[in-house]
Parts: structure tokens; C-alpha cells; sequence
């Protein structure tokens, strides 16, 4: 023990250790009422660790040529040692990493963890949500199946619609004049590399963020306002071991739901994994329908909405880029004197309930075939989508919302 206590002193003289643990854990006081919605932070943690070591070991053995690229994948599911497990690991990674985002954005909003003073911490997690996206975007073509390729290929040529510059975009992305081996090695590189270690950056400043104002709570009250002589808020507890400990707990119950999907049903129905990415890609048969991964409906339904202009597709791109960083304005567009759901008045939860209702519709309609019923039921939840938005200075200023209570409620 001695030895021990010496060893951590050398260590203190040359690097901040003890005090990077006290401010990060042990004498960082969260607010006392957390609920299972803020569980949702650590499990967006814990899956990125999850992505990043199973995804190193798929490299040990993938080949990035477009001539064995699905052949590799295969010799990882049937001849690799545990090679399957790995692979189901990740990809099941991939659907529940959105899943625990979308959720932990979705707590963020309805307990307005975007106020003051989070509205950095609040973009910071909105750039990890981008960055999010396009690591799924490379990642999904590296498998080089059918809708791998064709969903790929619809993608990048989305970008051609953007005008003057459209066609030289596209090729930049592809590094070629078609989706080819150019292209997978290009991917493989951002996916593998270069957007990992952007998502790492900006998680740690997103946590460094996140302690440096102090996590928000159930009832949007700033816990730092009441003190006692010590300087410890009165309504806060330390993160180490408390919330450590619950956050276990949920850790515990998603390892159990993940492994249950990973071992019982990886494709979920073809969700996770669609029945046309077991077919090796075929640049010249084209599958009957194309749509991209469940996380990306949404924003493909409102691209699908919008009607072509001059025989372009861009009013539809421009439509999908601004839902997809919308959120990002909610610090300036909220004018609600209070930050919580709980607070909030009938208009503001009508509002947010019909916005989770499009959201939802627009990932259902995403998935399905272009038709004109399933268009015109697009064009109205993406009408509802924005009006979110754009409407929000008004309805969160004329609510009526319950006054906030001096010091925490716990329900």
C-alpha cells in the first residue's frame, strides 16, 4: 500500500491525476433526481468503446478491394474464430448507437438541456450526432453488398444536384466517376481512421464540457444555485460512486437486450441488416428498392417529399441537410421561461408530441416504396417536422407554464 501511495505521488508531481479525478468523479456532484433518462450518455459511451474494439478486429481481416471486399466479409462469418460474433457485434453496434443517441437528444429536448448556460455543450453534442452520421454513411459501404453499393451510390449522387459545383463534389467524394474501388478505399480510411478520431475529440470535449457547467436534471433547475457552507450543492451528489453505480445498472440491462439481438436475431427482420447486403454487389442490376439504414429514414423520407425544381433534386437535399443540424438552433429558438417538460404548458407538449410522431412517420415512410399516398403523407410530417421549429419562438412564448420549485422534486 505503501509503495502504492508513492507510486501515485510520483505520478500526481508529473500529471494531474488526483485532481482530474476529483473534478471528473469523485467531488463532481450531479444533480440528486436523475432518472433512466440520463442513463442513456453513458450508454453512448459505452458503445463507442463497443464500435471502436470490435471494429479493430474486423480490420485484422477485412480487405478493402472491391474485388474481395464481400468475400473478406465472408471468410470473417465462417472462417475467422468467432469472427461472426464480432461482426454481428458491430453492426448491431451501428443500430443501437443511434438508438441510445436519438434517445439521449430526445432527453435533452424535453428537459431543455440546451438552455443556458449548455447551449456550447449542446452543439458540441449535435457535431457528434453529424459526425455520428457520416461514420455510419463510410461504414455501411465496407460490407460491399448489394444495397451497401446502391445506397451508396444514391447517396454520393445526391451531391451532383448542388449547383455549379455538383459534379466535381461527387467525384471528390468517390475519388472516381463511379462508385468503384477508389471509393471503398476511401471510405475505409475515413471510417476506419479519420472520423473515429474526430468522434473521440469531440466526446472528450463534449464531457469536458458537460462538467465544466454541470449536468442538467428532471426539473431544469440549476442545482449550483443553492449551497451549503462547504460549497457542495445542497441537491447534488458525487458522481463517484453514486451514479457510477446506477449507471451499472443500465449497463447491465442494455448488455443483456444487446447480446439478445447479437445472438437471437443480428438482422432484426432486415432493420439492422438488410436480405439485399448478403448479395455481393452488382453494378449493373439495380435492386428493386433502395433505401438506406433505418437511422437515416427520416431525413430520406423529407428528401423524397420535395418535389424536383428544374429537373433537381437539390430543394430536397437542402430540405434533408437543414432537419438533419435543425436541433442545433434550439438554444436561441426556445423562448420558454421555464427549461422542462414538466413545467411546460399543453402547447409546448403538443408540439413535441407531434414532433416525435413525424419523426417517427418520416423513418417508417423512409423504408417504404415511392408512392403517391406514401408522398403526400411525407410532405405532411415534414410540414409538421419543421413547424417544430419554426414556429417554437412563438408557442414556447405564449404557454403557459407551472412556475419551477426552488429545490429538486423527485417522483
Amino acid at each position: 500500500m505503501k509503495y502504492l501511495k508513492n507510486l501515485l505521488g510520483w505520478v500526481d508531481e508529473r500529471f494531474p491525476l488526483i485532481e482530474t479525478w476529483e473534478f471528473h468523479l469523485s467531488k463532481y456532484y450531479a444533480p440528486k433526481n436523475f432518472n433512466f433518462w440520463y442513463f442513456f450518455g453513458s450508454l453512448a459511451l459505452l458503445v463507442l468503446v463497443i464500435q471502436i474494439v470490435s471494429g479493430i478486429f474486423l480490420t485484422m481481416s477485412y480487405k478493402p478491394d472491391a474485388l474481395i471486399a464481400f468475400a473478406s466479409v465472408e471468410y470473417i462469418m465462417r472462417d475467422v474464430q468467432s469472427g461472426w460474433l464480432i461482426r454481428y457485434i458491430h453492426s448491431t453496434g451501428a443500430s443501437m448507437f443511434f438508438i441510445v443517441v436519438y434517445l439521449h437528444m430526445f432527453r435533452g429536448m424535453i428537459y431543455g438541456s440546451y438552455r443556458k448556460p449548455r447551449e456550447l455543450l449542446w452543439i458540441i453534442g449535435v457535431v457528434i450526432y453529424l459526425a455520428l452520421m457520416a461514420e455510419a454513411f463510410m461504414g455501411y459501404l465496407l460490407p460491399w453488398g448489394q444495397m451497401s453499393f446502391w445506397g451508396a451510390q444514391v447517396i454520393v449522387n445526391l451531391f451532383s444536384s448542388v449547383p455549379f459545383v455538383g459534379n466535381e463534389l461527387s467525384v471528390l467524394i468517390r475519388g472516381d466517376f463511379v462508385i468503384s474501388d477508389a471509393t471503398l478505399n476511401r471510405f475505409f480510411a475515413l471510417h476506419v481512421i479519420a472520423i473515429p478520431l474526430l468522434l473521440a475529440g469531440i466526446v472528450f470535449v463534449h464531457l469536458v464540457a458537460l462538467h465544466a457547467v454541470g449536468s442538467n436534471n428532471p426539473d431544469g433547475i440549476e442545482i449550483k444555485k443553492n449551497k451549503d457552507a462547504n460549497g457542495i450543492p445542497l441537491d447534488g451528489i458525487p458522481f463517484f460512486p453514486f451514479i457510477v453505480v446506477k449507471d451499472i445498472v443500465a449497463v447491465v440491462l442494455f448488455l443483456i437486450v444487446f447480446c439478445a439481438i447479437v445472438f437471437f436475431a443480428p438482422d432484426m427482420g432486415g432493420y439492422f441488416i438488410e436480405a439485399n447486403n448478403f448479395v455481393p454487389a452488382n453494378p449493373m442490376q439495380t435492386p428493386a428498392h433502395i433505401a438506406p439504414v433505418w437511422y437515416f429514414t427520416p431525413y430520406y423520407a423529407i428528401l423524397r417529399a420535395v418535389p424536383p425544381m428544374f429537373g433537381s433534386q437539390f430543394p430536397g437535399v437542402i430540405a434533408m441537410g437543414v432537419a438533419a443540424i435543425a436541433v442545433v438552433f434550439l438554444p436561441w429558438l426556445d423562448r420558454g421561461p421555464v427549461k422542462s417538460i414538466r413545467y411546460r404548458g399543453p402547447i409546448y407538449k403538443a408540439f413535441m408530441a407531434s414532433f416525435v410522431v413525424s419523426f417517427i412517420g418520416l423513418g417508417y415512410l423512409g423504408l417504404m416504396p415511392v408512392t403517391p399516398t406514401y408522398t403526400l403523407i411525407s410532405q405532411v410530417l415534414s410540414v409538421v417536422y419543421f413547424a417544430f421549429f419554426i414556429l417554437m419562438p412563438w408557442y414556447t412564448k405564449i404557454d403557459k407554464c407551472k412556475p419551477e420549485p426552488d429545490r429538486l422534486t423527485f417522483k
